[in-house]
């Protein structure tokens, strides 16, 4: 009885640590994300205190390419939309693994009960 119990409580504690990765993994993602959008909010900030006609250039490889301004501010608006929709992914998926996590907690907490008594029953049996 006690080595089943045992076996349960050794499964269901690395699934366990398997979400704790997972959601670490997002967490780290979810991080960077957070990091292009504020780069992306500054270059848009920027781009909108120019006068229109004034030079943007776009980094292509090694050279720089003359672009339009008002192509430029779309090109950091799908950026930042891209990004928005990224994050609002990665916080759905982190809630979801959470509540993953929540019940294999719970399920850890009930194995390990019944294994300590297993044990008890075990040992007054000795």
């Amino acid at each position: 009885m006690a080595e089943g119990a045992q076996k349960r409580l050794q499964s269901e504690l690395d699934k366990f640590q398997t979400v704790q990765k997972d959601v670490a993994k997002h967490v780290g993602l979810r991080q960077q994300l957070e990091g292009q959008l504020s780069e992306n909010t500054l270059v848009k900030e920027e781009l909108d205190r120019l006068q229109e006609g004034a030079g943007v250039f776009k980094m292509v490889g090694p050279a720089l390419i003359k672009q339009d301004l008002k192509e430029a501010k779309q090109n950091v608006q799908k950026r930042i939309d891209y990004i928005n929709g990224e994050l609002k992914r990665h916080e759905k998926l982190i809630k979801d693994l959470e509540k993953t996590a929540d019940g294999h907690r719970e399920n850890l907490n009930k194995l390990q009960q019944q294994f300590q008594q297993a044990q008890v029953k075990a040992a007054a049996k000795a």
